[in-house]
């Protein structure tokens, strides 16, 4: 039995949820969201309440149980709340900056890292050292996060790089003579 599946999705004030089929459709404040789910499990909306049940007792409806239920509870988090990454960069001359819908980063290359802002996300730099990303969708915000942060992972001797805000980097020490 999965933990995560049994718990149902409940609705906040503001948010209402359609199903038809297989698809759910969760409009709030913020935004609306689609999610299909596969022919492994079913959607059912009762009272303000989402519930997803496998269909079977195979392994995969069972891996999507969870995963249906995780995917439609940060559906509803998105439209009501919205997600948020912050990045930090530490490193000499390492620099982030918006121009438009484009992050530049000055990451100790010979050119500066022009970087597309996609939709559905918004990207600010409060400091020329922060990141923050913004944006409805769980999924979408953690991948652009990603995607910065694979331009230059932080290295264990100095720490440089980028790194998340809250994330702790194992530092190794150096040679010796």
């Amino acid at each position: 039995m999965s933990r995560i599946g049994k718990k149902p999705v409940e609705l906040p004030a503001g948010v209402t949820a359609s199903v038809s089929g297989q698809t759910i459709e969760v409009k709030g404040p913020k935004a609306t969201q689609n999610f299909t789910a596969t022919d492994d499990v079913t959607i059912a909306l009762e009272d303000n309440v989402v519930r997803i049940t496998p269909r079977g007792k195979s392994k995969r409806a069972r891996q999507q149980w969870g995963m249906s239920r995780t995917v439609v509870a940060n559906m509803v988090k998105g439209v009501t709340e919205g997600f948020k990454k912050e990045l930090e960069i530490n490193g000499v001359g390492y620099r982030a900056q918006m121009q438009g819908n484009t992050l530049k980063l000055s990451l100790g290359y010979s050119h500066d890292v022009d970087f597309e802002v996609p939709a559905g996300v918004t990207v600010t730099c409060p400091k020329n050292t922060e990141i923050v990303i913004e944006g409805d969708s769980a999924q979408l915000v953690g991948q652009v996060a990603a995607n910065i942060r694979e331009w230059r992972k932080p290295e264990p001797y100095k720490g440089k790089g980028i790194k998340y805000k809250d994330e702790y980097i194992f530092r190794k020490e150096g040679k010796k003579k």
